[in-house]
């Protein structure tokens, strides 16, 4: 599914930029720019924002939805003659690139100052409980061989360092994910890919069933539900005092 409902990550972005020490004229480079949440967050600071994603589709929205940045085509592996700026920020991106490390060394080759955010450990995160109510038809989830994931904090810091870079601040926010009743939770959830094996198998009904009384602790007075999610922001720089 998504990451999640529209809005989640404003507290994320707010620490970004904060970390960063983003104000008016901050020359931002966005890698994986997305839908354009972001640079919207950052340009609403005053920042110069460009913005890159691999994805045509994403680029040809965030143009639309941040009027205010530049937004192109382009692989964060390579940056090319982009270039220079004050802050690199790759959002949620780690986790999804082929060679943290080279996008990180990239990242510092235009920029002073790297900022990266990944996912909390599953377990401190609410979000788990989709996978937790689908598990009878799509099974648990095991831990994959290799390394540690992206989402330990150990592992981060030790891909920021091969890179080169010298961590100059390690936090942690949490995201609440909003959601106004129980179509808003579990309608997005039949669009993925293990929302729709779980409805083959067992039918959507049940599957409805299954998630609302998993998550009947998460829900809010006013018949919401409310999921606290953590998030870890890194920041570094290619000198500097370690954190």
């Amino acid at each position: 599914m998504s990451e999640g409902p529209r809005g989640w990550a404003a507290p994320l972005h707010a620490r970004v930029l904060d970390a960063g020490g983003v104000t008016t004229g901050t020359r931002v480079l966005d890698l994986g720019c997305g839908g354009g949440g972001f640079a919207a967050a950052a340009v609403a600071r005053g920042a110069v924002v460009h913005g890159i994603d691999t994805d045509p589709s994403a680029v040809a929205v965030a143009s639309g939805e941040v009027p205010g940045a530049d937004f192109a085509v382009g692989d964060a592996h390579d940056l090319g003659s982009l270039g220079p700026f004050d802050v690199a920020a790759a959002v949620q991106l780690l986790a999804h690139v082929v060679n943290p490390v080279l996008v990180l060394r990239e990242a510092a080759r235009v920029a002073p100052v790297v900022a990266v955010t990944v996912w909390g450990r599953e377990e401190e995160c609410d979000v788990r409980a989709f996978g937790e109510a689908l598990a009878p038809w799509v099974g648990s989830r095991r831990a994959p061989d290799g390394p540690p994931p992206i989402t330990e904090p150990a592992r981060l810091r030790a891909l920021v360092e091969l890179a080169g870079l010298t961590v100059t601040s390690f936090d942690e926010v949490v995201c609440p994910f909003d959601y106004p009743d129980d179509d808003e939770l579990v309608g997005p959830l039949f669009g993925t890919g293990i929302g729709r094996h779980a409805v083959n198998r067992a039918g959507p009904a049940a599957v409805r069933r299954a998630v609302l009384e998993r998550f009947e602790l998460h829900r809010t007075p006013g018949g919401g539900y409310r999921l606290e999610n953590v998030f870890r922001v890194l920041t570094a720089t290619s000198g500097g005092a370690p954190a």
